[in-house]
């Protein structure tokens, strides 16, 4: 699964921040896999940890995985003044490894240093989740470092019934989606408020990095 890191939208939103920087949040482009590479090396030693369970710079093929590139992951990002400041991605698991109804996609997301704390992670997780139940995902599936306090308070404070395991990477955690109301499916894009306002309307799906 996608390690999560802290603080947890479709393409083309865009996300007002509170000092009034503006962040696009939007598709990746496969194309872009040196952005994305200079993104994730320019991450702190502990935000790279955070995401990936080890303080390792993406190699040519997990970046082909974070841009997108198999069918069933999504990748979003986002980007302020042409430079990638948060990432997002779901992975869409098989249904040999969710044998019952639930269609699950398993959630990653990180936010470059500067910019954590600032809603870019709400606003990234906000559109993967609208993006995930408008193609029919019913559930979402994390992992978080038994250490990281701050995301696990996060996660249980916004699905108190979220069912919690214990793996020996760290802590499973697997959240049941409702399903996507009318206008969710038909506006995926639907252009972001204030990124505070959502953290608050949008159960925060996450930490991850941001």
């Amino acid at each position: 699964m996608n390690g999560t890191q802290v603080t947890p939208g479709g393409g083309g939103a865009r996300a007002d921040i509170s000092d009034r920087a503006t962040a696009a949040i939007r598709p990746v482009d496969p194309a872009e896999q040196a952005a994305l590479s200079e993104f994730f090396a320019a991450l702190s030693v502990e935000s790279r940890y955070r995401r990936f369970f080890a303080p390792v710079r993406p190699s040519h093929g997990l970046l082909d995985l974070l841009s997108g590139c198999p069918a069933n992951v999504d990748a979003i990002v986002a980007v302020a003044d042409g430079v990638i400041v948060g990432h997002a991605m779901a992975a869409d698991l098989p249904g040999r490894i969710c044998p019952d109804a639930s269609r699950v996609t398993d959630v990653g997301v990180v936010v470059a240093d500067a910019w954590q704390r600032r809603g870019v992670g709400a606003a990234l997780m906000r559109a993967l989740i609208a993006r995930a139940q408008a193609r029919g995902v019913t559930a979402l599936a994390m992992d978080v470092l038994p250490g990281n306090r701050r995301v696990l308070a996060m996660i249980l404070g916004h699905w108190p019934d979220a069912a919690v395991g214990h793996s020996p990477d760290g802590i499973d955690i697997h959240i049941a989606l409702p399903p996507a109301r009318p206008r969710e499916v038909a506006q995926p894009q639907e252009t972001a408020r204030s990124l505070d306002a959502v953290g608050k309307q949008v159960r925060p799906l996450v930490p991850v990095g941001g």
